[in-house]
């Protein structure tokens, strides 16, 4: 089961940041005074009580505004309000009932998903007295906080995680979820219609068709994976508003809501920047990777084109160097196999755990071949690792001083880890902490 989504929203400049960053207990939102200051969605794992959820922060919604960015902002609420489970609408106290208050209010009672109703600024007689004033709004009590003091925070998160599921039962679905990630046009939904064997997709050789995330559910061997088609990220300059903001933000919360993404690659353009942009966002979210070159079958081949190919790939997405690289055609179905076959592989790696003692072994063989760094008379030395998590492996190792190990080292290390058990796609991560500190 995933994990509940709460998003914070509301008019320019009553505290949604301030109350996003309250909430999740670190400053992430832009808070300034002037107007509009946030305008993407940002996302932050947050918990309260036995609940956890994810927050989402979204830009301020005007509805009489027709700049371009409000455009982009209503086309953000519209995706709050289809992903989320609970909305909190944040208005502000201390200046009362807003007419943009009541349009968006008008807005929300037309949906089927929760909404708590919070007057911020409220910290002063004034702001109490005008408390009362927001009943008119038609969305239920009026839950009064200050987001800046975190006065009535913790009432207001009793209500948004009254009807949500509580840790213990958010079990992991069986189900993989893929992402197929990649600018518009590289061929996602034609591999979605090859794999799902019907016409889920529309494809068409006009770039952007597809302008929702569209899921299904592919079984294949013993496996179920659930693949889900997103809209191409084109060009920031080329994003319009509305459609295409809206289409990008998909895209986002698709890839931050996977196990696996793949970067579809258009064989006949080569990579390009967008390929390396979103390949970023999934590399920074520590999401296991594979690298798809898709069209193979409209390339004239060579002898070394294949790996010609895939050195390009090496030189412009050398972050991505754990990420395997398969080249397949959708239309003909070439390597499609093969396809799902490294999926499960790549899966299994996000998924493996090293015993304690066989990693220590790995280390230990490691810094025989290799010593840690000195500096000023003083050598880093390595007591033991142990593993602390999967998607991705995570792995914590105990110095005596993490000062004295090099970044280049930190990679020396991991190429040890990965010449014994091969990780491929996956990303591992490796935490030095000074012996005594807690994991």
């Amino acid at each position: 089961m995933e994990m509940p989504i709460v998003s914070i929203i509301g008019r320019p400049n009553v505290g949604k940041s301030t109350l996003f960053n309250k909430i999740v207990g670190k400053k992430i939102s832009i808070t300034e005074d002037t107007p509009g200051v946030t305008r993407d969605r940002i996302y932050q794992e947050a918990s309260w009580l036995n609940y956890k959820f994810l927050l989402v922060d979204t830009g301020g919604l005007d509805l009489k505004d027709e700049d371009i960015f409000m455009s982009s902002i209503k086309a953000q609420i519209d995706i709050a309000l289809e992903t989320s489970d609970v909305v909190i609408f944040v208005v502000d106290g201390a200046e009362g009932v807003n007419p943009t208050d009541r349009e968006i209010s008008n807005f929300l009672r037309r949906t089927k998903t929760k909404v708590v109703l919070a007057v911020n600024k409220f910290d002063s007689k004034m702001t109490k007295d005008n408390i009362y004033d927001f009943y008119e709004l038609g969305l239920g009590e009026p839950v009064g906080i200050s987001a800046e003091q975190g006065i009535g925070v913790g009432d207001l998160l009793d209500i948004v995680v009254e009807d949500l599921t509580p840790v213990d039962e958010l079990v992991d679905d069986d189900k993989i979820r893929v992402t197929l990630m990649g600018k518009p046009n590289v061929g996602k939904s034609s591999l979605l219609n090859y794999l799902t064997g019907e016409k889920r997709a529309i494809v068409t050789d006009i770039p952007g068709t597809t302008r929702d995330s569209i899921d299904s559910v592919v079984k294949y061997k013993d496996n179920e994976y659930i693949f889900v088609d997103t809209a191409g990220l084109r060009k920031k300059k080329k994003i319009e508003a509305g459609v295409e903001r809206y289409s990008v933000i998909r895209t986002l919360t698709a890839i931050e809501r996977s196990n696996i993404c793949v970067l579809m690659i258009d064989a006949t353009v080569g990579v390009t920047e967008q390929d390396s942009k979103i390949a970023g966002f999934a590399h920074e979210n520590n999401k296991a990777i594979i690298i798809a070159v898709n069209k193979w079958d409209a390339i004239e081949k060579e002898t070394k084109t294949m790996k010609q190919f895939e050195n390009q790939i090496r030189t412009e997405l050398g972050f991505l160097f754990y990420a395997p690289i398969i080249f397949i055609s959708a239309k003909t179905g070439q390597r499609v196999n093969d396809f799902l076959d490294l999926i499960e592989v790549v899966n299994n790696n996000y998924n493996h755990r090293i015993q304690t003692g066989v990693l220590n072994d790995i280390l230990n063989r490691a810094v025989l071949a290799n010593q840690p760094p000195s500096d000023k008379g003083r050598r880093g030395k390595l007591y033991y690792g142990t593993q602390v998590s999967v998607r991705p492996p995570r792995f914590s190792l105990f110095v005596n001083d993490k000062e004295l190990f090099h970044f280049s080292y930190v990679r020396y290390l991991e190429n040890q880890i990965r010449t014994t058990f091969s990780f491929d796609g996956t990303p591992i991560i490796l935490d030095l902490k000074n012996r005594g500190a807690k994991q």
